[in-house]
């Protein structure tokens, strides 16, 4: 009895799109056709361009772009504004254009539509350029020449199969005019390919969210759902996101930190272990702009950051003078950078991008988030939910001490807002509250977890002074008896 043969292992090929190849497990089908589909404005074809510099950049293959619909000199200029330069590469003999978007180009069609005719010029480019990749975009354009769906079936069939035999590693474009259901118009590409993958770029609570998704693979494993990516010029292009695809490998450590005042270490059992991640919620006024300040000025030496989305940098250095807690200083050593910017002038993805990148350039020991009630505004849940596992999970792998600043409903603290999506997450929560005794309003703070440690029970209350925040006794009811309202 002889064994069965075993089946070649296909090869993927690194797509150059940042986080795509974790959710495609190593990249796009080598050597095979794969259809990228997507409605306007949903990254097509800067999917596409950045797919073929990564050949360019990090390979030292050629590339060539045929398109149908945008000249050459249209995608130059659109692509130079994320930082790809298709001109230098031109220069390189590196990339070629298949110009094919001029009635010239595309010729007299009598009789039956032939893809095949279009061959020969794709096969010269790849010769000529030494090409290992190609982008064909988009095959929308070239739909009304054919008379029925089933000429078009024949037609991509007959040309995806005689483009495979090139030696080169094919992208295909086409559009889809709904966010689910067909892939494309007339709904007939996705079969003779080997991978599919659908761009969406759909309204969600007022402004658009773009997604990938992987809907085919033939032989190869992938993730599957849809992840979220941004397309910005700081990242040069498209930038996925892979949050449902996030692992909980993160490292711990048993190192503890101070807080920045002695009597709330003494509450977190003898601070909080490095690589935490804090939330501190309470209503307006309480002083959790206050809290966070004595965190990120704790320890001098330690490189520090604040992202905030509801107050400026002038203004938080003043309020910081104002306690006397040394904030400037940090500004000035270059120790502590603030971020600040209104939630509303990017989405969720972009935002989080952007904060990746800046974590990584300040490479911070502690980092201060404030607030994510500002960055819920607009977003629904779900979006949020996944936003924040993304940035606590980044946190992590960088053995970041992380503070989320949250606001409640109301003055005694309850209803902290996204607490379903934000309380699982944290190792430690910290409520700011009012209370009242006599007639008189005060202040209350109590640790209501931490994990892997003890800590004290009770509430205490606490003064805001022009010294920062001071911490007072265990506070009591008229009775003597521990307040636990």
């Amino acid at each position: 009895m002889t064994d069965e043969p075993t089946p070649p292992t296909l090869n993927k090929l690194p797509s150059g799109i940042p986080d795509f190849d974790f959710i495609a497990q190593g990249g796009l089908p080598e050597n095979r056709v794969t259809l990228l589909a997507g409605s306007v404005g949903s990254g097509k074809t800067v999917f596409g361009c950045q797919f073929l510099e990564a050949g360019v950049r990090d390979k030292n293959e050629g590339a060539v772009f045929v398109t149908f619909e945008e000249s050459p000199q249209k995608i130059r200029q659109n692509m130079a504004g994320l930082g790809i330069d298709i001109p230098a590469r031109e220069r390189q003999g590196a990339w070629a254009f298949v110009d094919m978007t001029s009635t010239e180009a595309l010729g007299e069609v009598q009789g039956t539509f032939d893809l095949g005719a279009f061959l020969p010029r794709i096969e010269y480019a790849i010769r000529k350029s030494d090409a290992k990749r190609m982008v064909v975009d988009s095959l929308g354009a070239i739909y009304a020449q054919f008379a029925h769906v089933r000429s078009v079936r024949q037609a991509l069939h007959n040309f995806i199969t005689t483009v495979g035999r090139l030696g080169v590693t094919v992208l295909l474009t086409a559009e889809r005019q709904e966010k689910h259901g067909s892939v494309t118009l007339p709904g007939v590409e996705e079969f003779p390919v080997d991978a599919v993958l659908a761009l969406r770029h759909a309204p969600e609570a007022g402004r658009r969210r773009r997604t990938v998704e992987i809907l085919k693979m033939r032989g190869a494993a992938h993730h599957s759902g849809e992840f979220p990516f941004s397309v910005t010029a700081e990242s040069r292009g498209i930038t996925v996101v892979p949050l449902p695809a996030i692992e909980l490998n993160q490292p711990t450590s048993s190192k503890r930190l101070s807080m920045g005042m002695e009597d709330l270490d003494t509450m977190f059992g003898g601070g909080i272990f490095k690589s935490s991640i804090m939330l501190v919620g309470g209503p307006t006024g309480t002083g959790k702009t206050l809290f966070s300040t004595h965190f990120l000025t704790a320890d001098p030496d330690e490189r520090a950051m604040l992202f905030a989305f509801e107050e400026g940098r002038d203004q938080l250095a003043r309020n910081a003078k104002g306690w006397n807690l040394p904030l400037a200083g940090g500004l000035e050593r270059g120790t502590l950078r603030i971020e600040a910017c209104y939630p509303e002038t990017a989405t969720l993805e972009t935002h989080l991008v952007r904060i990746k990148a800046l974590l990584e350039q300040h490479r911070p020991s502690r980092v201060v988030f404030d607030s994510i009630a500002a960055l819920a505004r607009g977003n629904t849940s779900h979006a949020m939910r996944q936003f924040l596992v993304a940035l606590v999970a980044s946190c992590r792998e960088q053995q970041i001490t992380a503070l989320l600043v949250a606001n409640t409903r109301d003055l005694t603290g309850g209803g902290l807002v996204s607490e379903s999506d934000i309380f699982s997450m944290t190792d430690v929560i910290v409520l700011l509250r009012y209370f009242e005794v006599a007639g008189e309003l005060r202040h209350g703070l109590r640790v209501l977890k931490m994990r892997g440690s003890e800590k004290e029970r009770f509430m205490r209350e606490y003064r805001i002074t022009g010294q920062g925040l001071e911490l007072g006794d265990i506070v009591r009811d008229s009775d003597g008896n521990t307040f636990l309202p």
